[in-house]
């Protein structure tokens, strides 16, 4: 199922007429992780010479921006696999945790980098350590998840309106903005400020940036044309 999401998701990131990618699952359970009985008998070896579970970084290399929409269960390698969404919505029946440790091992899809710098050392490590699982009302005050769906209309429709939403922008503006600020985990302040202000000052070279500053201007509605 990964390699199915990964290779949508792929093709939807190359395709022009498409703005933003949501990613989800069912009601029961947001995705599962890897499969336990295949990995059982792996050895050391297998698992090192094959770079065992980094195929699983192909979400958070996509230029465009991806919204995770969970309900349910998302354990193991599922949170990991939302972890990479750059939006995270989540069902009030949403369960979030990291059990590897149950199994006598850690989270090896990202779970433990990236919940760090979420929500802090200390829950990370009681996740990590403890395999607790948490609720979406506890995601949400930890800052794991942006917010709870509470709407009858439910969490995917949530997520198609703000994925609506974000493609309405200019695409240009956006990819910056997405790369502008993963940046902020890769770089010291210094840098990333560096980095930002290059973004910005070449988006002045873009057909988007006179015709948004115009539309201001003349106090109308934009139209990008995404170039």
């Amino acid at each position: 199922m990964k390699t199915d999401i990964s290779s949508a998701l792929r093709e939807a990131d190359q395709d022009p007429t498409i703005g933003a990618m949501v990613m989800t699952g069912s009601d029961k359970a947001f995705a599962a992780g890897a499969d336990i009985k295949e990995m059982k008998d792996k050895t050391f070896a297998e698992a090192y010479m094959s770079n065992f579970l980094a195929n699983w970084e192909v979400i958070a290399r996509l230029r465009k921006p991806v919204i995770a929409a969970v309900s349910g269960y998302a354990l193991g390698g599922g949170l990991e696999l939302a972890l990479q969404a750059d939006i995270l919505l989540a069902a009030p029946s949403a369960k979030l945790g990291q059990p590897e440790i149950n199994l006598g091992v850690i989270p090896g899809g990202g779970g433990t980098q990236r919940l760090a710098r979420l929500i802090g050392k200390s829950r990370t490590m009681e996740m990590v350590l403890t395999g607790r699982i948490i609720d979406a009302e506890e995601a949400e005050r930890w800052g794991l998840v942006n917010r709870v769906v509470r709407e009858e209309s439910g969490v995917v429709e949530a997520a198609i309106k703000l994925a609506k939403e974000v493609s309405s922008r200019s695409r240009v503006a956006v990819a910056a903005g997405k790369e502008a600020v993963n940046a902020a985990f890769e770089l010291s302040l210094s840098e990333g400020l560096r980095f930002e202000r290059r973004l910005f000052h070449g988006l002045f070279a873009t057909k988007d940036q006179k015709e948004g500053m115009m539309a201001f201007a003349e106090k109308r509605k934009p139209e990008w044309t995404h170039s």
